[in-house]
């Protein structure tokens, strides 16, 4: 089954700067969301956001109230709206996020904390690991950094890297 390609309004694909297809879009109350192939992006209180699918930590649908909530690998406030019950943005948005994850292992790092090392594909195809703690991780302490490196050694190597 062929696809048409969307059409994401005028006024969405100026004020978002967009220049590539959509995959999914929604209208919100206060502007727009957009999902494209490189990535995510919203226009909340005139305020423009994008973000690559790599950028993307997690995302999750409230059923009830239909939120859609997107957290940050990078930590910054996640991105909230709400789309409609029919919208099909939520599911784009969990199939971009996973498609981008090659590998994952989580593990155990000295202070009783827990990282995620995960090896991901940007859009154009370019394999790159990612530390993804919750900013509670000393990164500079040696034994720290002794297991994630690793970590991300058997990442990489695990997808031939």
């Amino acid at each position: 089954m062929v696809r048409m390609p969307l059409h994401v309004p005028d006024e969405a694909r100026s004020a978002l700067g967009l220049t590539e297809p959509a995959l999914a879009f929604a209208k919100l109350e206060d502007g727009w969301a957009v999902a494209t192939r490189d990535g995510l992006h919203v226009l909340q209180g005139g305020r423009p956001l994008s973000r690559h699918w790599t950028d993307v930590d997690g995302a999750s649908l409230d059923g009830e109230t239909g939120e859609l909530e997107v957290r940050w690998v990078d930590g910054t406030e996640p991105v909230r709206f709400v789309v409609e019950a029919r919208s099909r943005l939520p599911r784009v948005v969990h199939d971009r996020v996973q498609n981008s994850i090659l590998l994952a292992e989580t593990v155990k790092v000295p202070g009783d904390r827990h990282v995620r090392v995960v090896l991901r594909r940007a859009a154009d195809g370019t394999l790159f690991s990612q530390v993804i703690g919750n900013g509670r991780v000393d990164l500079a302490d040696p034994a720290v950094a002794e297991v994630i490196d690793a970590a991300e050694a058997r990442v990489r190597e695990a997808a031939g890297l």
